[in-house]
């Protein structure tokens, strides 16, 4: 089945109400008329409200970078789904090697996260990838295997359903350093191969994103491999020119 590409920006800790309003304003403009490709965009949870006006009439979708685990109630500084989906957004990235590192977020717990996503009815971006050194030690399939299993082991591989996987290898995130498209498509492939040993219809239709240092000079060559379903968006979904060509190269690719 022909899986349609989704490319997502996540602003990480950028911007301010101006920037938001004047970078979707860029975006709309830019992409105007471009199909063939789903478009997110997941600014801070501050700036929710500023996007999702913004972004009114747009095919641009919303997104945000985190959520919590709890609905409501005593949890000082937490972000529950019910929050999220008031503003509109609907896909959620979790698992990010940033949170994993700097939170100490452990793949149970972003189960959890995971969990509680597809009960609200919002889609996880759940975040795979392996360090430096655990890819010079040969290890990136077993990471990726053990991130996506600790969801598999609590809720099913059919909680795959109408999920995003993003494929970030921490070494490339950030660095300039991007994993080759030949490299880049053995781990994607690998990903679908072990999702497809549980069930082959939910690995076939499971996106799975690439992200690590993607700009708009390598983008098109990495769309243009079978298991690469579009790309999460780090420092160049900051620019709207490059953001575009970036969202251009996949509609493109897999048109």
């Amino acid at each position: 089945m022909a899986r349609r590409p989704l490319v997502m920006g996540n602003w990480k800790l950028n911007g301010s109400k101006a920037f938001t309003r004047e970078l979707i304003a860029g975006l709309k403009s830019e992409l105007k008329g471009v199909e063939d490709c789903d478009v997110a965009i997941a600014p801070p949870v501050m700036y929710l409200a500023e996007a999702e006006s913004a972004l009114a009439g747009s095919a641009i979708v919303l997104g945000a970078q985190n959520v919590d685990v709890n609905v409501q109630g005593a949890f000082t500084g937490d972000i529950s789904t019910a929050m999220l989906k008031d503003f509109g957004a609907k896909y959620i990235i979790i698992g990010h090697s940033e949170r994993r590192t700097y939170h100490k977020e452990s793949d149970e717990f972003i189960a959890k996260k995971f969990a509680a996503l597809k009960e609200a009815g919002l889609v996880p971006v759940l975040c795979i990838g392996e360090s430096e050194a655990e890819n010079e030690a040969g290890k990136t399939e077993e990471v990726c295997a053990r991130q996506i299993d600790a969801v598999i082991n609590a809720l099913g591989v059919e909680a795959f359903n109408g999920a995003v996987i993003a494929y970030e290898p921490i070494w490339a995130i950030g660095t300039g350093k991007s994993a080759t498209p030949a490299q880049a498509q053995a781990v994607h492939a690998f990903i679908r191969a072990h999702i497809a040993a549980k069930s082959q219809a939910v690995a076939d239709q499971v996106i799975i994103q690439y992200g690590g240092s993607v700009n708009d000079a390598n983008a098109a060559e990495l769309f243009t491999q079978p298991d690469i379903d579009g790309a999460l968006v780090g420092g160049a979904s900051l620019k709207a020119p490059a953001f575009a060509a970036i969202v251009k190269a996949a509609a493109q690719a897999k048109a």
